[in-house]
């Protein structure tokens, strides 16, 4: 399929719940200080050094808050009921890597530290604390002002940000890990321009006979692709290095007949298949520091992250995430659970009428439109063998069912994802 196809049936608009971006400040990456070494750093349950064992989880934690601080005095209380579930979920599939998608960045990175020592470093509900000596967050496009008027509403808002936000640092990401982060080799592609990519899906204005002309010369000129940022965060693990390759697409939706945000997600998706293919694909692609190319052959790597899109339903651009899913360098390990099955049988709506296996459902959207997708992901390059996989959605029977519920959620309307592998 070419890369201009475009999704066919219509498509429908989400519940304001689901993931709108991951947001920070302009500015340098920031390696978050790491905390005292303990014996449990890179030796977590699914992490020992014998057989070079990896678990690596995505999740979208919806910590997210309405106005700027909101989190860190949040997390600096310890007793947040939001804060005290997702630690507690985290705790429960002890990830040795985890993305974090919808955490409010801070320049001075004080939520991760809060988060780490209030929240994951302190048992919930009877789990075993869990503690990430490395941590990894750094700028990103939301809530930053383009100064364009970008939804052609005639006002400038959150909308017209760089990417979707109310204030600078809205949604943000972070990387946390038992293992070291190679913070010197870490790369960014948060100023990556949206023109650059050779093809892009640039939308189109359908009221002008003129392709791709929804935004000026001018708005292209520093309209960027990423609606958060894309990073490259290598993690050394028993001596081998594992690119872990973070982002937080914008959702195909919330836009008009131009569909915006679903050729842009489309492209945001597309932006890590280019980059894990060496050679032609991926000699356009520059950092943040103007270096060139992608990740060379042989290199490890996991597409970590919400890509709000899924292979057969939903709003997405047909086949946006196939771009990853049928890549010759990435293997889908397929993550199930049961309670997604059960979910979608008892919510029906939407998900009677859908085309993908329940059981590969991440997140619990709309009864009505979307209905349960398949959102997150942890895609690993073929020469890590997956050992097993999961998402962590306990059917209603089981008590630990507290920990996702129904809306409005405890947790959030997003579920960990996690792939054991081995590396080597």
């Amino acid at each position: 399929m070419t890369a201009h196809r475009m999704l066919a049936r219509r498509r429908a608009v989400r519940r304001p719940t689901v993931a709108l971006a991951a947001a920070m400040s302009l500015g340098a990456g920031l390696a978050v200080a790491p905390l005292a070494a303990s014996a449990h750093d890179g030796h977590g349950s699914h992490g020992h050094p014998h057989d070079r064992s990896l678990r690596v989880a995505t999740y979208n934690l919806s910590l997210n808050r309405a106005t700027e601080g909101e989190l860190q005095a949040d997390l600096a209380t310890g007793d947040d009921p939001q804060a005290r579930t997702v630690a507690e979920v985290i705790q429960r599939a002890d990830p040795d890597v985890v993305l974090l998608n919808e955490f409010d960045y801070d320049a001075a990175h004080s939520s991760v530290d809060l988060f780490r020592e209030n929240y994951l470093e302190v048992p919930h509900g009877g789990a075993d604390p869990v503690r990430y000596r490395y941590a990894y967050t750094a700028p990103s496009n939301t809530g930053i002002p383009s100064g364009f008027d970008l939804n052609d509403d005639g006002t400038l808002g959150g909308d017209d940000a760089f990417g979707f936000g109310e204030f600078e640092g809205q949604y943000g990401m972070v990387v946390l890990s038992k293992y070291p982060i190679d913070t010197r080799n870490v790369r960014t592609f948060q100023h990556f321009l949206w023109k650059d990519m050779p093809g892009a899906l640039l939308p189109d204005d359908p009221t002008t006979p003129e392709p791709a002309d929804w935004y000026s010369p001018e708005e292209l000129d520093v309209v960027r692709l990423s609606s958060k940022s894309h990073w490259d965060v290598p993690v050394r693990v028993s001596g081998r290095t594992v690119h872990v390759l973070a982002s937080h697409p914008t959702p195909p939706t919330f836009d008009g007949a131009e569909d915006r945000n679903g050729r842009r997600n489309h492209d945001e998706i597309r932006f890590w298949a280019d980059y894990v293919t060496p050679g032609k694909a991926s000699r356009y692609v520059y950092d943040d520091e103007g270096r060139r190319g992608g990740l060379k052959p042989g290199e490890r790597f996991v597409v970590l992250g919400d890509q709000n899109a899924d292979p057969l339903d939903g709003d997405s651009v047909d086949a946006a995430i196939d771009q990853l899913l049928d890549h010759p360098r990435v293997t889908d390990p397929h993550p199930t659970s049961d309670g997604a099955v059960e979910a979608a049988a008892l919510q029906g709506g939407a998900n009677a009428t859908h085309r993908g296996d329940p059981a590969l459902d991440t997140a619990d959207f709309a009864d009505t439109a979307p209905g349960n997708l398949r959102a997150d992901y942890v895609l690993p390059s073929k020469d890590l063998r997956v050992r097993d996989a999961g998402v962590f959605w306990p059917t209603r029977s089981d008590p630990l069912s507290r920990l996702t519920g129904t809306y409005p959620f405890p947790s959030s309307d997003h579920r960990l994802v996690w792939v054991d592998l081995r590396v080597g």
